[in-house]
């Protein structure tokens, strides 16, 4: 497919203020694109809008409210005036066994990862219809496969998946395009806070290659800037994940079973896992949450 030059074009990024948000600003705004920057961080946000290439603009909001995501879209139009690319890509997660997780951090996983992504895309649909743009959503290995422990991150990766796939059909006619981005392990707090458990990080390297790597940041967001460049359907930040399509009708069955000898395995040392969100986005959640109850 040919690709659309981002000079001139402007992007919308949420959960911007570290990881794949961040590079991926950086790199947009390197290509020439003028980048908006959105989530629960003002000051990490403010940062990495002055490290960009050209213009920009940062903005604080909760990807879960629909009214501050509307004025978020509003300001936006009145200061660039369009949007033409929004990333949802602003997610937690929280790791454990589903009975002896956190209620509230598995709720919090689905309302961030999913809802949020919804949120985000009723607020800017208006602004990428007049621009005839592109919304990538990003979801994640965990979207094509089950795996023990984690089981509200993949319900909510999955549902983005399909939500996505819905809405791609909705407003196509109307000139805007919708992809879906996955992603596998990779180098970011979140990852690095999930594997902070020991029983989580021996998990995972005990899958099987390629799937039990962590796989460097660069890469992948340069394949994720690039599939942006082409409107793609499908963004695969690292190159086997496109075979994981092909098979992905049997890998709740075999997950079922290898899965089930290893939790056997590890049960024992279940009882002192942390619950909670994982890692430095998953603590800035909590923070302007606890912050948002004070107020």
């Amino acid at each position: 497919m040919s690709r659309v030059s981002l000079d001139g074009q402007v992007a919308v990024i949420t959960g911007a203020a570290r990881g794949v948000g961040e590079l991926l600003a950086r790199k947009l705004s390197a290509r020439g694109a003028t980048v908006a920057l959105v989530g629960l961080e003002p000051e990490a946000l403010k940062e990495v809008s002055e490290r960009l290439h050209g213009e920009s603009g940062h903005w604080y909001a909760d990807v879960t409210d629909q009214d501050a995501m509307n004025r978020v879209a509003a300001e936006v139009k009145e200061r660039f005036g369009k949007a033409d690319i929004v990333v949802a890509n602003a997610g937690v997660a929280a790791g454990g066994t589903f009975l002896d997780s956190d209620p509230d951090a598995w709720r919090r996983v689905i309302e961030v990862n999913l809802i949020g992504s919804a949120v985000t895309a009723r607020a800017f649909l208006p602004v990428l219809i007049e621009s005839r743009g592109y919304l990538l959503q990003i979801a994640s290995l965990a979207a094509l496969t089950p795996a023990p422990m984690m089981s509200a991150y993949c319900a909510s990766k999955s549902g983005v998946e399909a939500y996505a796939h819905s809405l791609r059909a909705e407003v196509g006619y109307r000139g805007v395009r919708v992809g879906v981005g996955y992603l596998t392990w990779t180098d970011t707090d979140m990852v690095r806070g999930a594997d902070q458990d020991d029983v989580m990080r021996e998990l995972r390297q005990r899958l099987p290659w390629p799937a039990n790597k962590t796989y460097p940041l660069g890469p992948a967001v340069e394949r994720i800037a690039d599939g942006i460049e082409r409107r793609s359907t499908h963004v695969y930040g690292q190159w086997w994940l496109r075979g994981m399509q092909g098979v992905r009708g049997y890998l709740p069955g075999v997950i079922g079973s290898v899965g089930a000898r290893e939790m056997r395995r590890v049960a024992p040392r279940l009882s002192g896992m942390r619950t909670g969100l994982v890692g430095a986005g998953g603590t800035a959640d909590e923070a302007a949450r606890a912050g948002a109850r004070k107020g």
